[in-house]
């Protein structure tokens, strides 16, 4: 837990606190310079990339510039944060639409609460039976 404190990118975080959180990542630790070859391997920076980012050719260019030595991580690094807060947009806009109707939103908790109740209801009652506790 205490490795990853203040170390997420959380689905709430705005398109600058993503951008913030990226050009923090950890990358390669034996690249202390743009020009030097790099490893794509265990880089946190191109797992994310190969997860989020929809472009695989630009994925490809970028890995293939990092290991000759030909992209900053500065580069990389915002690319990463273009495609995150592109894949973290349409979540951005459902919790906006969501939070605007707080009614809405206590009605279907409310609600959701209610069938719950039913269907653990059922499933206790079962288990008291097949237990043979049941009281009743």
């Amino acid at each position: 837990m205490s490795k990853s404190l203040g170390n997420t990118i959380d689905l709430s975080d705005t398109a600058e606190d993503v951008q913030k959180k990226v050009m923090r990542m950890y990358t390669d630790p034996k690249r202390v310079r743009a020009d030097i070859p790099g490893t794509v391997e265990g880089n946190p920076v191109f797992v994310y990339h190969d997860a989020f980012n929809p472009d695989k050719a630009e994925v490809e260019d970028l890995k293939a510039r990092y290991r000759a030595g030909k992209v900053g991580d500065v580069e990389v690094k915002t690319k990463l944060a273009k495609a995150l807060n592109a894949h973290l947009d349409p979540i951005r806009q459902r919790r906006a639409a969501v939070r605007a109707e707080p009614d809405r939103l206590r009605e279907i908790m409310v609600e959701g609460s209610r069938r719950a109740r039913s269907i653990a209801d059922e499933t206790m009652r079962r288990v008291r039976d097949t237990m043979k506790i049941s009281y009743r």
